[in-house]
């Protein structure tokens, strides 16, 4: 009688579960590469000087860029994340400190759920909230409307960020004598900073590509303007508004306006990669 038949049964056993583990982990890499081929091939030859340092061109003007778009999306981005990310970091350090009260539950519960809801209805909101009280369209509603969106990263990524933390590291710093509140901003937040900073880019990268939201808010503006108390032009709307128009020039600088946004969710989401790996939590 051969002893190793069930030992060799096994041992094949796990060697084509790991095959179709890699299988399928190459399954979902391909469709990301199908798509950054797709736009770099469609958009790389209409991006040049022009392209980056002017505002489009009316239709039947061949030229024009996309400045106007992304004057629009720093601005717009910029603005939701001073709003965002103070109130999200302070939020998850709530949640972090006091896990059983009944308003970090309630808080936590109210975060997930706001992580669920459709970014049209958000602008919905908005537009009922801001634009119609303010008589119009506005960057700042926008970036109202993307804060939002930003916060449930922001505060979930804090909080398991520092859940991670012990809490001999707290009750030390305590022992010596030193304020509550120095603690948490001298000693626990600078332990999570990899994890929190990874929740922040994440959360600009998600609103990056955002246009629901903006369609009811900022509107869309042809011209290139820095006053967020006027409708003003980003990247997605650009996008959304001149790939779906008839005229050839503007599709082109729709899909040059795509490879742009792409490079720049794929460039943050790389930063974030290397935040996590430089500043990994040591303990």
């Amino acid at each position: 009688m051969n002893t190793n038949t069930p030992i060799n049964y096994r041992l094949a056993k796990s060697r084509a579960f790991k095959i179709v583990i890699i299988i399928f982990a190459f399954i979902i890499t391909v469709p990301l590469f199908f798509i950054i081929g797709y736009i770099f091939t469609k958009g790389v030859t209409k991006i040049n000087w022009t392209f980056l340092t002017h505002i489009p061109k009316p239709v039947g003007e061949t030229g024009g860029g996309i400045i106007n778009a992304l004057v629009g999306s720093l601005l717009i981005v910029a603005v939701a994340s001073v709003m965002a990310i103070p109130i999200g970091i302070l939020c998850g350090i709530y949640l972090s400190e006091n896990k059983r009260a009944k308003l970090a539950y309630w808080a936590r519960l109210s975060v997930d759920i706001l992580q669920g809801v459709p970014s049209i209805v958000v602008g919905i909101v908005i537009y009922f909230w801001i634009v119609k009280p303010a008589g119009g369209f506005s960057a700042f509603s926008g970036s109202v409307a993307l804060a939002i969106m930003m916060l449930p990263i922001i505060v979930r990524s804090t909080e398991e960020t520092l859940k991670l933390l012990p809490d001999s590291l707290k009750e030390a710093a305590l022992a010596l004598g030193i304020p509550y509140h120095r603690v948490i901003l001298s000693v626990i937040v600078p332990c999570g900073i990899s994890g929190i900073l990874s929740g922040v880019i994440l959360s600009v990268a998600r609103i990056a590509g955002e246009t629901a939201p903006l369609l009811f808010t900022a509107f869309g503006n042809p011209y290139l303007t820095g006053d967020i108390r006027k409708p003003m032009q980003s990247l997605p709307l650009l996008i959304f508004n001149y790939a779906t128009s008839p005229y050839d020039d503007w599709r082109d600088l729709a899909w040059g306006a795509s490879l742009i946004l792409l490079l720049w969710v794929l460039l943050l989401n790389i930063f974030t990669k290397v935040i996590t790996r430089k500043w990994k939590i040591q303990l």
